[in-house]
């Protein structure tokens, strides 16, 4: 379903005022949704739904997702933490996942940003 020039239009005002200083704010994203649901404006559901995914990729943007073969030791963990913060601001939050399916290496997830440098994806590379 197509969303309404109207409905996109509020989606996006609403959203820009869910911002104190540049971060989302929590609780202004959930007074929000709250009163479009309460007030119901024309186009409120689509508005909603539009409102909805701006925040959704918002957050993406604001975590990563480190996935390793082994555990990192802390320092690999600190050196990753500190260089994603430098790249995509401070208030990034990390996390880190084990996952031997990729035999070795890292891969690194920051919204739709994605930097594999794993073995698994060079013998992927190197099937095709």
């Amino acid at each position: 379903m197509k969303i309404s020039r109207e409905s996109r239009k509020l989606a996006r005002e609403l959203f820009r005022h869910s911002f104190v200083e540049g971060r989302l704010e929590a609780s202004r994203v959930s007074a929000i949704a709250d009163r479009l649901v309460t007030e119901k404006p024309r186009g409120y559901f689509e508005a909603l739904k539009e409102f909805t995914r701006l925040t959704r990729i918002e957050l993406a943007r604001r975590h990563a997702i480190a996935r390793s073969a082994v555990a990192l030791d802390p320092e690999a963990s600190t050196a990753i933490q500190n260089s994603l913060r430098a790249r995509f601001g401070e208030d990034v939050t990390v996390e880190f996942r084990v996952e031997p399916s990729l035999i070795g290496g890292l891969r690194v997830q920051v919204g739709s940003d994605v930097w594999d440098g794993s073995v698994r994806a060079r013998l992927d590379a190197l099937k095709n």
